[in-house]
């Protein structure tokens, strides 16, 4: 048997619980994963509330959390080449991260390269990748400004960091507490709410170039209105609206050569996690708590195994 925290219905933190459940078994194109870390994202509360993305099908339950993992690999399905029992793997799993074992796809699972930690590679399928995937799309040549909004989060902080690394000026919108934790990536801090868009125009009065955005809602209407270009605008925080305003969503590529990319610029020191918290897998209430309340600077980690 296997521990895994799951969701047992939608709804709010009464309808998780952790379990035992059979050790998943890896099919094709599949590996079966001992769990070292597992990433806390705000998807995972986002899917136990019953926020699905347009078309997707529903989950059926007990589901497992978590869509980034990182562990050693104890099983291969058919057809895999590439890995072999006890490598060590990191990507995002098709049973969910909070759980002792997991099932990652080839397609989208990177070896873990020396220097890079469990927990260090646990953060980067989802959150640094979206990051990676979006300032990629902007291909903002150096000196460019962009607006990133939700700076402090965990596809906030490697976004900053990543846009930097490729010479453009970051104007980062987080709260105030976050502050001195965005400038220390390399931002212009602004502060969040009401009156941002004037906030950036006094931080850049030379406008910017291209807004990357991860919160959504008010927040992405008055970023909106700081481009002379709508198709400079991309959201991974309100996809539809940012369409509707005439720029587009992230688009993930989801590969595993993306999370080969990130985990070298994490080992040569361009891109920090940024892992604030780690937490046991008995304890994932209290990690996903952290996330849900949504103050979290950097990263949330769920350490598993030894």
């Amino acid at each position: 048997m296997s521990k895994a925290y799951v969701f047992t219905r939608n709804g709010g933190p009464e309808v998780e619980a952790l379990i035992d459940q059979d050790v998943p078994v890896p099919g094709p194109g599949e590996l079966l994963v001992a769990v070292r870390a597992a990433g806390v994202n705000p998807v995972d509360w986002k899917l136990r509330a019953g926020y699905l993305r347009p078309g997707s099908a529903p989950r059926p339950f007990p589901t497992v959390f978590g869509s980034e993992a990182a562990g050693v690999v104890e099983g291969i399905g058919p057809d895999v080449e590439g890995f072999a029992i006890g490598d060590e793997v990191f990507g995002n799993p098709l049973t969910g991260g909070y759980a002792e074992h997991t099932l990652l796809p080839v397609a989208v699972t990177a070896h873990r390269p020396a220097g890079l930690s469990f927990t260090d590679a646990a953060v980067l399928p989802v959150a640094a990748a979206t990051a990676y995937d979006g300032i990629r799309q902007l291909g903002l040549a150096p000196g460019a400004t962009l607006l990133i909004t939700g700076a402090g989060g965990g596809v906030g902080t490697a976004a900053v960091q990543l846009a930097r690394h490729g010479g453009v000026h970051v104007i980062g919108a987080a709260s105030a507490a976050k502050k001195e934790f965005v400038e220390s990536l390399g931002a212009v801090h602004v502060e969040s709410g009401p009156g941002i868009a004037d906030r950036v125009r006094a931080a850049a009065p030379d406008g910017v170039d291209a807004v990357f955005d991860l919160v959504g809602g008010d927040t992405l209407r008055a970023a909106a209105t700081l481009l002379g270009d709508p198709a400079a605008l991309i959201s991974a925080g309100g996809k539809p609206l940012a369409e509707e305003l005439g720029g587009a969503a992230v688009e993930r590529a989801r590969t595993a050569a993306v999370l080969d990319e990130v985990a070298n610029l994490v080992v040569t020191g361009a891109l920090r996690t940024h892992v604030n918290r780690t937490f046991p897998l008995d304890a994932a209430a209290d990690a996903l708590r952290v996330v849900e309340d949504g103050h979290t600077l950097g990263k949330i980690v769920i350490e598993v195994g030894a």
